[in-house]
């Protein structure tokens, strides 16, 4: 299949099935938001609907309930939404250049990157304000990532998708054994607590300001890259032979999906399994066309924190749940069925 036959056979899909693309994004989006009123709505303090929406279109605040609102869940639920957009998306990239169904920011350890450098951070610049926090993770993010690659490039053939995972399985084991070793002996594992089991309980309107730009942008370029990493997925062989730069795509690729998750991380944590979950259902609703997996994944990503952070407060009010463990309880299984797959694969 050449570039042309590539682009026509999408145009043919997308129009015989463009009403069906469009239902899909438009019962993903509903969906979505949907799921942001209801985590609004409900939480250790019970509102009303009425209550909410007075909150939204006539904010007063001399009212606790609007303040409730206004200064704690919406930036938290605003903040999960575009968090979980970004891991999906970032998943969704990796696996698509990688071609390894496994990729995700958590198991690949660039997650346990961002997080041994916060640490780090912690022991040694306690008083860093929130945007040095955000480089700091992201350069904690290049690191492990270079690492990574390094590692799993470093034998005879190459780096192969089996070799990416098991190289970033040695890498996040390694980074967060030192965060651990950094936690104990600087009296830290009270800090740290929250970035190990991941949460958007601290996130306000301050830390939005730095956040969304970042990671709204990212998810952007991610999208531009679609075509191309639909092409690049077909292999580095046939992609290469139709004229594309396969290197500078791999590269960009995953210098957005970086950016992404060493951003996310600084927000919420090293919260796994998002970015590997979401592309595999994405690609099942969707098809193999990454134009339309990379934007399907974001929607259904900011759906699955969203939701797994209401989890996490619903639960067992007024304690919450680490926002980590939700999202393990889908995504642990996820993983075991398709590494059993891969296996009967080889």
């Amino acid at each position: 299949m050449d570039a042309h036959m590539f682009d026509k056979h999408a145009k043919q899909l997308t129009r015989f099935s463009v009403v069906k693309v469009g239902s899909i994004f438009a019962a993903a989006s509903l969906v979505m938001l949907i799921s942001m009123f209801l985590a609004v709505l409900h939480g250790a303090k019970e509102l009303t609907i009425h209550t909410v929406m007075e909150a939204i279109t006539a904010y007063d605040p001399k009212i606790t309930a609007h303040q409730i609102i206004h200064e704690l869940r919406l930036p938290r639920v605003i903040g999960a939404a575009v968090i979980g957009a970004a891991f999906a998306v970032a998943g969704a990239l990796m696996q698509g250049i990688t071609r390894n169904p496994l990729a995700d920011s958590g198991i690949l350890g660039i997650n346990a990157g961002a997080t041994f450098v916060v640490a780090l951070s912690f022991a040694f610049f306690p008083n860093l304000p929130y945007y040095s926090l955000i480089l700091v993770s992201f350069s904690g993010a290049v690191m492990s990532t270079l690492l990574i690659f390094a590692l799993g490039s470093s034998t005879p053939g190459g780096l192969t998708p089996v070799r990416l995972t098991i190289s970033g399985a040695v890498v996040a084991a390694l980074l967060s054994s030192l965060s651990s070793g950094i936690a104990i002996y600087y009296d830290l594992s009270q800090d740290l607590a929250f970035w190990y089991a991941g949460g958007v309980a601290g996130i306000k309107w301050l830390h939005l300001r730095f956040l969304l730009p970042i990671l709204l942008l990212a998810i952007m370029w991610a999208a531009a890259l679609g075509r191309s990493v639909s092409l690049l997925s077909l292999g580095e062989d046939v992609a290469a032979n139709l004229g594309m730069n396969t290197k500078r795509i791999q590269i960009t690729g995953m210098a957005v999906a970086v950016i992404l998750a060493g951003v996310s991380v600084s927000a919420v944590g090293a919260v796994g399994f998002i970015g590997l979950v979401i592309p595999h259902i994405a690609r099942k609703v969707i098809g193999v066309d990454y134009r339309l997996i990379i934007p399907l994944s974001a929607l259904l990503g900011a759906i699955l924190l969203v939701l797994a952070d209401l989890g996490a407060r619903t639960v067992n009010p007024p304690k919450e749940l680490a926002i980590g463990v939700m999202v393990a309880l889908v995504g642990v299984p996820f993983f075991l069925y398709l590494a059993r797959r891969e296996r009967r694969n080889l």
